[in-house]
């Protein structure tokens, strides 16, 4: 059985090695080419990738979005979405998320791989079906850990949600690296027996075993490989695709992809890497093998995150209580899936609870939704003790949490009316509205050739 690539150089590959920096003028020049290969598709939107185009690049996403639909005709394009958390930090009202997949879909987009960080399968419903009204690929995903509860039988489980919800496919996310070869190999043959959709996997190379994850994988029938072009391969971010396409090659599982058309795209994305590694940006120890991410397993963004808070704080000598701590948090918030944002919720959590020399003496807001339900159901039930704790008295919620949430799409569009120069601006808006009113006046000032400082926007007025 053929089995074909998710090429990932244009979004997780530069969003696990260079914190998503990567700009568009990086990436012109291999579009046309890109699309020549034959991949499955191409992922090159969504997940972080629009918050940095915004925040640190001065671009525009959906300007992003409409070149690489221009210059990519032939290959599908994909973008990561976080459930009803679009592409941003906390749930949003359900217009914003059926207007921002109605807005993707138009400016190119084919395939939406949709997950939620607790598997909770009400936090897609939305996003799932308005894919499915524009005519999108909706992919369904499972977030992949480990932990007690999060057993094959549970997997079987969100999956067969995933399909009632109208998947068209099924994604295994390994966000952090913690699927092995050989548990690859029954995770995916207990799908396949049981979903009779295309399995998808994804994974990062952080511990070392992912080549090896996807070569069993295959043989247990994965239809589709997310990979990266080898200069943004490897470390913390995809198994290199011409090292995959040549293991495969004269197999079953054999892509069909041409290696030297690969190699001659490479080239080009060797010279980028080589800009960021000149610039300090791509630091080469993200691209080594890092075993704590099994000993702790914990995401490698994740554990640098808890070496820099420890650091900040002055204690670094108490990291490893930390990473004990961890585990304890995580299995007292019911064990949900380490990504954004349960990782940095738990992380925050557990350096608080070893700094201050007491479990949740000190408790952010985002420890205290968690535990309220706001964020969903986690995998298994908080314990009461754990509630009444950090609660102190208030009762969680059971529903869906967008359902507390009013449509906003209107207000927000008279909130940020001045900025509007295309409807998709009140979607960037919605999400990031401090980052986007500052790029919307960069924009602005860009334009028309103004000097923020001496604008009156009130009375409309600039020095000439």
């Amino acid at each position: 059985m053929r089995v074909q690539i998710t090429e990932t150089i244009l979004r997780d590959a530069h969003q696990s090695l260079i914190a998503t920096r990567m700009s568009t003028e990086d990436m012109k020049d291999a579009l046309q080419l890109l699309d020549k290969i034959g991949y499955f598709s191409l992922e090159c939107w969504g997940g972080a990738t629009f918050d940095s185009c915004v925040r640190f690049l001065n671009e525009d996403p959906w300007e992003r979005l409409r070149f690489i639909r221009k210059n990519v005709k032939n290959t599908k394009l994909q973008m990561l979405l976080r459930g009803q958390n679009l592409l941003g930090y906390k749930h949003y009202a359900d217009d914003v998320v059926e207007y921002f997949v109605q807005k993707s879909v138009a400016n190119g987009i084919d395939i939406i791989r949709i997950f939620d960080a607790l598997n909770d399968s009400r936090n897609l419903e939305t996003a799932m079906r308005a894919c499915k009204k524009e005519g999108g690929h909706a992919q369904g995903a499972i977030c992949y850990t480990i932990s007690p509860v999060h057993t094959f039988e549970q997997y079987l489980k969100d999956a067969k949600y995933l399909v009632e919800a109208g998947a068209d496919s099924i994604c295994i996310k390994d966000m952090a690296g913690l699927l092995l070869p050989y548990t690859a190999y029954d995770l995916v043959k207990v799908l396949k027996e049981h979903v009779k959709l295309p399995i998808q996997v994804h994974t990062h190379y952080t511990a070392g075993t992912a080549s090896m994850t996807y070569i069993k994988a295959a043989e247990a029938g994965a239809d589709i490989l997310d990979c990266a072009l080898s200069p943004f391969s490897q470390g913390t971010s995809q198994p290199p695709t011409e090292s995959i396409v040549a293991a495969l090659r004269g197999t079953p599982y054999d892509t069909g992809l041409v290696l030297a058309d690969i190699n001659e795209i490479s080239q080009i994305f060797r010279a980028v890497r080589e800009k960021y590694i000149k610039s300090g940006l791509l630091n080469p120890k993200v691209m080594g093998v890092d075993i704590n991410t099994l000993i702790y397993q914990v995401p490698g963004g994740m554990l640098s995150n808890l070496v820099n808070q420890m650091k900040e704080a002055g204690k670094e000598d108490q990291l490893q209580d930390v990473l004990k701590e961890v585990p304890r948090v995580r299995e007292d918030f019911g064990y949900p899936p380490l990504v954004t944002p349960t990782s940095q919720i738990v992380g925050t959590q557990s350096v608080m609870n070893v700094i201050s020399g007491e479990r949740y003496k000190m408790v952010p807001k985002e420890s205290k939704d968690l535990v309220a339900g706001k964020y969903g159901k986690t995998p298994v039930a908080i314990k009461q003790e754990i509630i009444d704790k950090i609660l102190k008295g208030e009762k969680p919620i059971t529903h869906r949490p967008a359902d507390d949430i009013a449509p906003a799409l209107e207000e927000t569009r008279r909130e940020m009316k001045e900025y509007l120069e295309q409807e998709e601006d009140v979607l960037t808006y919605a999400m990031f509205p401090k980052v986007a009113k500052d790029f919307f006046e960069h924009r602005r000032a860009v334009k028309y050739k103004l000097d923020k400082d001496l604008t009156d926007m009130e009375d409309k007025v600039h020095p000439v």
